[in-house]
């Protein structure tokens, strides 16, 4: 029997560690952790000690074009017999600025990392998600790319620009891959405002909270999702 497969970028902190922790409690998954700087991702390799050969931890700087292009190379001896069920791309960046002090080439890197990154991240690692039988792209995404939301968010987040920028294109990808292909199931999820490094200490949800909330909709969705904008608890986000 085949293992269930999970590519998880960002791993190397926050929610991507979380996640990482929380798939291999499953016996039967077998998960790759990437992160920019996995010699440095101590968590990660305590957790790749333990898992019995169910964790492979691979470089990955999805902002690096070239870095990310390589990486088929990293994964052909991993993936390459079985392919790829689940890619959870989970990596990116946030800074806070505004429509009418932003930087363009700040703007430019936000939007590289958080969208253009998760666009070749989707298309080197098609051909493995095409060997396999599930075929799920997962983008983590954020309410703050919701344009019909802004009145919504409490007024300090909600003049906030670069990011949400990034997001709202980011959830534009999704669509597209779900348009262009039928045969993949691609949704893009918020997981809520989460206590990690990005979220801060004040925000409502604990990691393990979210990404249980996480794994029980990627994993429960069907085809006939795809194209959807979740929450980590199954509710939709308006557009």
């Amino acid at each position: 029997m085949s293992p269930t497969t999970w590519l998880v970028t960002g791993a190397n902190r926050g929610i991507g560690l979380e996640l990482v922790k929380q798939l291999l409690a499953v016996p039967t998954n077998l998960v790759v952790a990437a992160s920019r700087n996995p010699d440095k991702a101590t968590a990660l390799a305590e957790l790749k000690s333990s898992a019995k050969g169910t964790l492979h931890l691979v470089q990955l700087d999805v902002s690096d074009f070239d870095n990310v292009r390589a990486l088929p190379k990293q994964l052909e001896p991993i993936l390459g017999a079985t392919g790829l069920d689940y890619l959870i791309s989970n990596a990116g960046i946030a800074i806070f600025d505004t429509a009418f002090t932003l930087d363009p080439d700040a703007l430019l890197n936000v939007v590289r990392t958080n969208a253009a990154g998760p666009a070749l991240l989707s298309q080197v690692v098609l051909p493995f998600l095409e060997k396999a039988p599930t075929k799920k792209i997962l983008h983590i995404s954020s309410t703050a790319g919701s344009i019909a939301s802004v009145a919504q968010i409490p007024p300090a987040f909600a003049s906030n620009a670069s990011y949400p920028i990034s997001k709202a294109a980011l959830n534009m990808l999704a669509y597209k891959q779900k348009v262009e292909r039928p045969d993949l199931t691609v949704i893009t999820m918020c997981p809520g405002w989460v206590q990690t490094d990005m979220g801060g200490a004040d925000a409502q949800l604990k990691p393990e909270e979210s990404v249980a909330g996480i794994i029980k909709v990627i994993t429960s969705v069907t085809n006939a999702d795809s194209g959807k904008y979740l929450r980590q608890n199954g509710e939709e986000i308006p557009w």
